[in-house]
């Protein structure tokens, strides 16, 4: 029997629940609008512009006749697309994570609107944009015979998740130590793409020889790769990502960056 208390308290929580999805959606509606508009194609660029890059990726990798691809269903089109699709996940979040605060500090005038919202409202449009992108660049691939269709869907479904997860963690301390901070701010894009030669974007973790692949087996970005890989390719292992390993690394970095924005929000002054 549910104590009226309890009760009462389910019923709080469940509409605190929906007033803070309302707020996400009008959230990701501005982001939307602010940044795309309604011109060409309008929200449709949330698709074609990862779209673009990651497609730029694959046709470079159209002639690859590597031998790691020799004997395998793994292609070298769906690969890149895969390895740069999931890494520009971890890109735009991070990177446009800086600046959040000054951009939209207005916004904190409502009391139901935090730092958290605004973040996460960036995070969900950027990462189902991606996803959607990828997954209609593998589907054309296909098309076009230059790749396979994914053998097991649900893990790549999960890595992405997981890429966007630590993405979201570390958008959070990003946010926070670029507050007010505009060299820091302008650090953080050349320091995301310097962390391309160890997120596994471009080889597989069982191509690296030790003690190099026991080192790169530490990286939760290589890690969250190789699930997707995974889910695309058949020959693909897994034996080199653990989802202990990185649920651990997420939770860590996002109580991490969630007493950064604690920190942070006492020094905001709204003028």
């Amino acid at each position: 029997m549910i104590s009226k208390e309890t009760s009462d308290g389910l019923k709080s929580f469940s509409q605190g629940l929906k007033v803070q999805a309302r707020v996400i959606g009008a959230l990701i509606l501005r982001e939307l609008h602010t940044r795309y508009g309604r011109d060409n194609v309008g929200y449709l660029w949330i698709i074609f512009e990862p779209m673009l890059f990651a497609l730029g990726i694959g046709i470079l990798h159209a002639g690859s006749d590597s031998s790691e691809f020799a004997m395998t269903d793994i292609k070298p089109v769906p690969f890149a697309i895969i390895g740069y699709g999931t890494f520009i996940i971890f890109r735009n979040i991070v990177n446009r994570a800086g600046g959040t605060i000054e951009a939209n500090a207005p916004l904190l005038y409502h009391r139901m609107v935090s730092l958290f919202d605004m973040l996460l409202s960036r995070v969900l449009l950027e990462a189902a944009g991606i996803a959607c992108s990828v997954f209609i660049l593998l589907f054309l691939s296909y098309c076009c015979g230059l790749g396979n269709l994914a053998v097991r869907p649900v893990y790549i479904i999960i890595g992405q998740l997981y890429i966007t997860w630590l993405s979201f963690a570390m958008s959070m301390i990003v946010c926070a130590i670029t507050y007010e901070n505009p060299t820091m701010e302008r650090l953080i894009h050349p320091m995301t793409y310097f962390a391309m030669p160890i997120s596994a974007i471009f080889f597989m973790l069982e191509w690296v020889p030790n003690p190099y692949r026991h080192w790169l087996e530490f990286v939760p970005m290589a890690q969250c790769i190789e699930i997707v890989r995974y889910g695309q390719f058949s020959s693909a292992s897994n034996q080199y990502f653990s989802f202990s390993y990185i649920t651990l690394v997420c939770v860590v970095i996002t109580l991490i960056g969630l007493l950064s924005l604690n920190s942070i929000r006492k020094h905001i002054t709204l003028n």
